[in-house]
């Protein structure tokens, strides 16, 4: 049985209460000369002076009107998503974002390169929502609740207005639809391939942030969603072992490469996740390499049955064309779902609560003593894989 899961969140100590010194009594001797001298100094001392407090002022109705080249287009395009009030409708250098009493602010930065992370001629609806959902996959893997987004972008010569247009609609639709407001950002141009970098932040009650490290053994090892889907869908993108893939249906083709496309963070496993998970990360460079990240800093391995992995129709359907498919699957990226560790006694507990988030979680292995590399069991045993996980270096 593993230990019981530590308390997800635990209160700062109470600090201990401030000794006063006793009045003075009229009998009580007199303060030496340096003392009576070091308090005449500090009644003469200047008050400090007081920072001038600002109101918020609303921007000038002429200002947008008068903006050109490059901020011309930001306010064009970005404007409308700046709805909090710290974001000063873009027209500043910086944004000024309070956090909630007792919160600390999560912060997390994805970077996605034109030709590694998407393809230059995918929608640009597509690649806008692709970029902050995968921010958002790791606030929810943290268990944080969204605040809002900073936005960079390197745009290459012969970006049409059209194009920028799309894209900050499909940004705009996710913005509403997970809550989170664009903050500020920067663009500029690029000879080289297009790069979008988002930094998402999100609050999170000090010691409720769900970290990798944690993991015990005996603990079950779960995953979210389904795994696999992404990598096989990157696979047809690129015309990649079509005569396996070849063979499925129109449907299961497009469900695949949507997963490719457009994750789906899992921000509404949060509260789930305070309450009983001991470690979790986002899987972004595949299960297999993730899963050995978080065993590495938890002190731990896991030994994992490929057979309990949650596959959609689509994944098994070509993992049955072709067995060796199923090596893409454990070790491809793109799933953006979410890794956690849960002891056994919380099992039921947090499988309730996912189900009424209405996020699916599945139980793929367990947690075992001693660091190591996790072992995957496939149909034939522990498998031997080429690579644990997609790596830029």
């Amino acid at each position: 049985m593993p230990p019981p899961l530590l308390a997800a969140a635990r209160g700062r100590p109470k600090a201990e209460p401030r000794l006063r010194k006793p009045a003075e009594s009229a009998t009580e001797a007199p303060p030496s000369p340096p003392a009576e001298a070091a308090q005449a100094e500090a009644a003469q001392a200047p008050e400090p002076p007081q920072s001038r407090v600002r109101p918020h002022v609303p921007v000038h109705a002429d200002a947008v009107s008068r903006l050109s080249g490059e901020d011309a287009l930001i306010h064009r395009a970005f404007a409308p998503l700046a709805s909090h009030e710290g974001a000063f409708g873009l027209t500043d250098d910086a944004a000024a974002i309070a956090v909630p009493p007792s919160h600390e602010v999560v912060a997390t930065t994805d970077t996605l390169v034109a030709g590694v992370h998407f393809f230059p001629d995918d929608p640009p609806e597509a690649i806008a929502r692709k970029a902050l959902r995968v921010n958002l996959s790791d606030l929810a893997a943290k268990a944080a609740d969204p605040l809002g987004f900073l936005l960079s972008i390197a745009l290459p010569e012969g970006i049409r207005p059209e194009w920028l247009d799309a894209f900050a609609r499909g940004l705009a639709d996710d913005s509403k639809k997970y809550r989170i407001p664009l903050f500020g950002g920067d663009t500029v141009r690029t000879t080289g391939p297009m790069v979008i970098s988002i930094t998402a932040l999100g609050t999170a009650k000090p010691g409720e942030v769900v970290r990798r490290a944690g993991a015990q053994p005996g603990d079950w090892v779960m995953v979210t969603g389904t795994i696999g889907d992404a990598a096989l869908g990157l696979m047809l993108r690129k015309h990649l072992g079509l005569k396996a893939l070849n063979r499925l249906g129109t449907r299961d083709k497009a469900h695949l490469t949507d997963r490719y496309l457009l994750p789906q963070p899992r921000l509404r496993l949060a509260a789930a996740l305070r309450l009983h998970a001991t470690a979790a990360m986002d899987i972004s460079d595949g299960l297999a390499g993730d899963l050995a990240k978080l065993c590495a800093v938890s002190g731990v391995g896991a030994r994992i049955e490929t057979a309990l992995l949650p596959l959609s129709p689509a994944a098994a359907a070509a993992i049955e064309t072709d067995p060796r498919l199923l090596e893409r699957v454990v070790s491809g990226g793109d799933d953006y779902e979410i890794l956690m560790t849960v002891p056994s006694d919380d099992l039921d507990a947090f499988v309730s609560a996912a189900t009424r988030a209405g996020v699916a979680v599945t139980a793929i292995g367990e947690i075992t003593a001693g660091p190591g590399l996790p072992v995957l069991y496939g149909p034939d045993g522990p498998m031997k894989l080429k690579q644990m996980s997609f790596s830029h270096f």
